[in-house]
């Protein structure tokens, strides 16, 4: 039997097929051409029983991600696992917001509430070396995977925090960015089993509709802005309404925009 036709056997039991492939090239370290090259052989023993342990892990809904034990984001390699969200796309978009707009702050003070595996914070770090950044979590475990991730790619100027958004933390910041949770509880029924089975609930879900941790940001923000600071969010993209309108009670005389990801949702939120 070729690998080929071992994957297609494997994939047609999937619900998210591409992700056997995905797995087992990433684990392999083939690069596209030599995966190619690769299909149309014998496959090995020793692959033919690693490809049922992937096969068995993606049909319990175990993240591909979290099987290959790393992803890519801006640049970097992250590892993750069940401590933290994996990263998204999305929020690359997020990073490239911050980063075209505030290419003239040689010095800053950044601020990243719900840092998770510490892919903003240390996306910005890599492209602004001069920035001072801190990255914030409530959860310990969270705070130890960005850590490492910070050792793995080599990023020595962002600092770690523990706190419940704003509770353990002082000064003032030129720019807080946040990928808080914002999935209301009754939105569980809806979600795809590979991230409720499996992404830490802590960092999914929010009370009052999604909304309790944009209205802790919301009500506290200012008095860790500097005068012409700067905030960025990433919401879900039926928030837009809701969490503009709490921000623009909090700060009046700045401007609050809703902004739109790839795909055309309301997927971010500036306020300057």
């Amino acid at each position: 039997m070729t690998y080929l036709q071992l994957f297609q056997t494997y994939e047609k039991e999937l619900a998210r097929p591409e992700e056997l492939r995905y797995v087992f090239r990433y684990a392999k370290k083939l690069n596209y051409t030599a995966f190619i090259m690769l299909l149309n052989t014998d496959v090995s023993e020793a692959d033919m029983a690693f490809i049922a342990t992937i096969s068995k892990r993606l049909m319990q809904d175990e993240p591909a991600q979290y099987i290959v034990g790393n992803t890519e984001f801006y640049g970097l390699t992250l590892t993750v696992d069940g401590r933290a969200l994996i990263p998204r796309p999305e929020t690359e978009e997020l990073v490239s917001l911050i980063l075209s707009e505030n290419r003239a702050l040689s010095q800053a003070r950044i601020l990243d509430i719900g840092t998770g595996t510490g892919a903003i914070a240390l996306s910005l770090a890599k492209q602004n070396p001069t920035w001072d950044i801190t990255a914030a979590d409530i959860s310990s475990d969270a705070l130890a995977l960005a850590s490492h991730n910070a050792n793995e790619n080599a990023i020595s100027t962002v600092s770690f925090v523990q706190s419940d958004v704003f509770r353990n933390l002082s000064g003032c910041y030129d720019i807080i960015v946040s990928n808080p949770p914002y999935i209301a509880e009754v939105e569980k029924a809806d979600m795809a089993d590979n991230v409720l089975k499996y992404e830490p609930h802590l960092a999914l879900f929010a009370e009052n509709d999604g909304l309790a941790i944009y209205e802790q940001i919301a009500a506290q923000a200012g008095q860790f802005l500097t005068a012409t600071g700067k905030l960025y969010l990433e919401i879900g993209y039926l928030q837009g309404k809701t969490v503009s309108q709490l921000f623009q009670e909090q700060f009046p005389r700045k401007r609050i925009r809703v902004l739109k990801d790839l795909s055309g949702k309301d997927r971010m939120i500036a306020i300057d």
